[in-house]
């Protein structure tokens, strides 16, 4: 047995806090952090003649870092929930609290080994270690709910083992309450808005993440459900080291996705067209997505010029009325039929009634912008974000007005984090995609039908079953 450290000290390494008093501990750490910054951020102020605001106070760029060190510190749904936030944050959200964002989705902390020995210790026995020829103590990649290793098995398997934080599981409903907490004192969040279902869901959403037996069936059915398409590669599930905190899978080689950016136009629009039909077979042919747009969830491979496909953690199903809903909007935009857009907007829940009401020239521009942006013949140049700017400004001029304030259902949130993070990603490798030609076998009247394979979630039966013998004979190919 070996393993790849040294015995130095990793200065990235820090101790994951897994009881309930300690976690508590460290966001009254925070608060204390925070209170003392601001009482120092108000007395200057006041000293220069000011009179500030409990914002200006809050969200000082000292305590933009201390809120970040904190919750990166916490790992978990303290740090997860902040990661969820848009992928595109800049565009939208305030810059300080987009300078949050940022960092969270940078700076993620490893566990020391000694607390990685006691975690797997527990999982798989005080022994584990005689089971593998090789195992790096240096993960290849930690995030907020886990860190992934890489493993040789006696018999020569390469494994990525992803381990998950202790105490991670235990403190959900208190990392989302106390980081739901922060949002509402910072005054980001105004106090009438009604916040408790996405809370509710975005706790039950981190609790299927958080459960590594639920994501390998999560992951064998989406290689099942991409068995016989070259495009794509999903890793196969090694269930003898799996439990519901270790979730142990093929080593699959590939670089990081953002390194396309370097390759010519054609490969990455090639790329980024399977991507982009990816999202659109989850969402109208699949009736299941894989929500988590995260850049690192994905890797490509050179050599083969297939995806990787990694993390399938918030991997949910998309309702059929959400589909639905997609459809009415796009149909509606590629007609050109301003009117039919905003209708199809408001019943989908995309935005509310109140915004319409008080807000009708903002978002009649808005639309304008995408019904122009749709009505374009010929490839769609996703580095040409000019159009954003000006739909920034208008979603700006609405989320002033915080009587306006809507939050969609939050199934259409979670698919729209997706379609925005592909959108980001498609705007980093500069794509030139021709999305109408690819929509066009959904609009069309005789088109395939919107969550076909998902029906199976309304009947009981589930996907993860449907698929069964396809995931079981592909497994066995893939470990023969």
């Amino acid at each position: 047995m070996t393993d790849n450290t040294d015995g130095r000290r990793d200065a990235k390494a820090r101790a994951v806090p897994s009881g309930r008093l300690s976690r508590l501990g460290q966001f009254g750490r925070l608060a204390g952090g925070v209170a003392g910054g601001m009482i120092a951020e108000g007395a200057r102020r006041l000293a220069e003649g000011e009179r500030p605001q409990m914002r200006d106070m809050l969200l000082t760029p000292a305590n933009v870092g201390r809120i970040a060190d904190r919750l990166s510190h916490l790992r978990g749904a303290a740090m997860k929930l902040g990661q969820m936030i848009s992928m595109d944050a800049g565009d939208m959200l305030p810059p300080e609290l987009a300078d949050i964002m940022a960092r969270l989705r940078q700076n993620a902390h490893r566990m020391p080994p000694q607390q990685l020995q006691q975690v797997l210790a527990t999982q798989w026995g005080k022994d584990w270690r005689t089971r593998f020829a090789r195992f790096e103590v240096t993960p290849i990649a930690a995030a907020s709910i886990g860190q992934v290793h890489r493993a040789r098995t006696r018999d020569g398997r390469d494994l990525a083992i992803k381990v998950q934080y202790p105490g991670v599981r235990e403190s959900i409903d208190a990392d989302v309450d106390n980081v739901a907490t922060l949002l509402r004192v910072s005054g980001l969040l105004p106090r009438d808005l009604d916040i408790a279902p996405l809370l509710a869901v975005a706790k039950s959403q981190l609790r299927e993440e958080a459960d590594y037996l639920r994501e390998g069936e999560q992951m064998t059915l989406f290689g099942a459900l991409l068995a016989t398409d070259a495009d794509y590669v999903v890793p196969a599930l090694d269930p003898a080291f799996t439990t519901q905190h270790v979730l142990a899978m093929d080593f699959v080689e590939g670089q990081p996705i953002e390194t396309l950016a370097d390759a010519p136009p054609a490969t990455r629009n090639r790329v980024m067209g399977a991507f982009i039909a990816l999202v659109l077979r989850e969402l109208f042919e699949f009736g299941v997505m894989q929500t988590d747009p995260n850049f690192a969830n994905y890797r490509y491979q050179p050599a083969t010029g297939r995806l990787v496909l990694l993390d399938f953690g918030a991997a949910r199903p998309v309702p059929a009325a959400i589909s639905t809903g997609y459809l009415d909007l796009l149909r509606a935009a590629m007609a050109g039929d301003p009117d039919s857009v905003r209708a199809a907007a408001l019943a989908a829940g995309f935005v509310g009634a109140g915004a319409i009401t008080h807000h009708r020239d903002s978002i009649d521009r808005m639309i304008a912008v995408v019904v122009a942006e749709m009505q374009r013949t010929g490839p769609f140049d996703f580095g040409d974000r000019g159009f954003v700017e000006v739909l920034r400004n208008q979603g700006m001029e609405v989320a002033a007005d915080r009587a306006a304030w809507h939050i969609p259902p939050p199934d259409m949130l979670f698919v729209q984090r997706k379609i925005s993070g592909t959108a980001l990603l498609a705007a980093r490798l500069k794509a030139q995609i021709d999305v109408g030609a690819m929509l066009e076998r959904y609009l069309a009247p005789n088109g395939r039908s919107a969550n076909s394979v998902g029906w199976k979630f309304k009947t009981g039966q589930s996907l993860s079953r449907a698929c069964g013998r396809r995931a079981r004979a592909r497994r066995y190919r893939l470990t023969r």
